[in-house]
């Protein structure tokens, strides 16, 4: 089966990797072969082997595209349960300006609200572009997507953290729960 991406062209190069490493170590650890086009950013995967190992090289290709490193977008091959999740901001916002605006309040003063949430949550984020992307568990992604869309609403960062901070408790009690279960 043969799959279509595109990504921005100036993540074309991470894609490549210095002297095509990061091209060669996904083809073979996917069983897939990349044809990259450059200029257009255009992207084709085609597995035979694995449909699975196709979609989760299709994430990893997207993660990338987002703005993630490739080590971050390599988690997404290694555990079938992280999901990549992307927010268009670009349909919320009316503006440049806005979108600024809103991009600034989401990764905050020195990164600040960003990396609360990264290690409150226990995702990775990247903000690029028009877009925020998430790597975590479906219940960690949507904890992030609430705290984002309240960011984007216009509430207080105090109210944010203390969102992020009790659901980082229930998290932790959801752990203590299921180890005391067993």
């Amino acid at each position: 089966m043969t799959q279509y991406v595109k990504i921005p062209k100036e993540r074309i190069g991470v894609i490549i990797g210095p002297k095509g490493e990061m091209k060669r170590f996904l083809e073979e650890k996917t069983a897939a072969q990349l044809e990259i086009e450059s200029e257009s950013g255009k992207i084709e995967i085609t597995c035979k082997a694995d449909p699975l190992r196709e979609f989760r090289l299709l994430q990893v290709l997207k993660a990338i595209g987002r703005g993630f490193n490739p080590e971050k977008a390599l988690e997404l091959l290694d555990n079938e349960l992280l999901m990549l999740e992307i927010i268009d901001l670009s349909n919320i916002t009316r503006s440049p300006k806005e979108l600024q605006r809103i991009k600034g309040r989401i990764i905050g003063r020195n990164g600040r609200t960003r990396e609360l949430a990264e290690s409150l949550i226990n995702v990775k984020i990247s903000i690029y572009g028009k877009t925020v992307a998430v790597i975590g568990y479906p219940n960690q992604n949507t904890i992030i997507r609430t705290a984002i869309q309240m960011l984007i609403d216009g509430a207080p960062h105090g109210v944010v953290y203390k969102f992020l901070e009790k659901k980082h408790q229930e998290l932790i009690q959801t752990q203590l729960d299921s180890i005391e279960f067993y």
